[in-house]
């Protein structure tokens, strides 16, 4: 049996989750709940996505990263299993899919977590199998160039729901399973 993929991500109320390759606010709460999650599990993400992620090899994660471009133009990645390094790093895994990259991560131990970008969020919330996903909407409209798909008109059971604001943004953290 396939194993729960954990989506996590923040997004504005217009979808937006990206602008010019970086996350549009700043908001040390919703990051601090994402490297909780994520720490000690394995780490699904695109390139850009990693390339702007210094932590995606601290915290005991192992990174899959799914990348178009040969494995040897990407930094610190390796084909094979990674070996620990000090201070809880591991090397990346690179591969050019991302069903190769679920297989992948089906092997390793931990839970798995989709991490974006945006493409790669597509892709996931087409597979017709168990997924939570751990979702900061963000309460503002904001410009960008990269959405998190429509995940509303999916059937979805809410297993938490937290308020929250900082001084720039009011915000709530969404726990929520697919039905499927």
């Amino acid at each position: 049996m396939p194993k729960l993929l954990n989506i996590v991500v923040a997004c504005a109320e217009n979808r937006v989750i990206g602008r010019d390759g970086k996350l549009p606010w700043r908001i040390p709460e919703d990051f601090q709940r994402f490297e909780r999650l994520t720490a000690g599990n394995v780490c699904v993400l695109g390139r850009v996505c990693f390339d702007t992620w210094p932590g995606a090899v601290r915290g005991q994660r192992q990174p899959v990263v799914v990348t178009h471009r040969p494995l040897s133009q990407v930094p610190n990645t390796t084909v094979s299993r990674p070996q620990s390094r000090e201070l809880g790093e591991t090397a990346p895994i690179a591969t050019g899919s991302f069903p190769a990259a679920l297989a992948i991560a089906e092997t390793l131990p931990g839970e798995i977590f989709i991490c974006g970008g945006q493409k790669i969020f597509e892709e996931t919330l087409g597979l017709n199998r168990p997924t939570r996903l751990y979702l900061t909407l963000v309460h503002a409209e904001v410009p960008g160039d990269r959405y998190f798909p429509e995940w509303r008109d999916l059937r979805w059971r809410e297993i938490e729901k937290l308020p929250s604001r900082d001084a720039n943004f009011q915000y709530t953290f969404y726990t929520l399973e697919r039905v499927l």
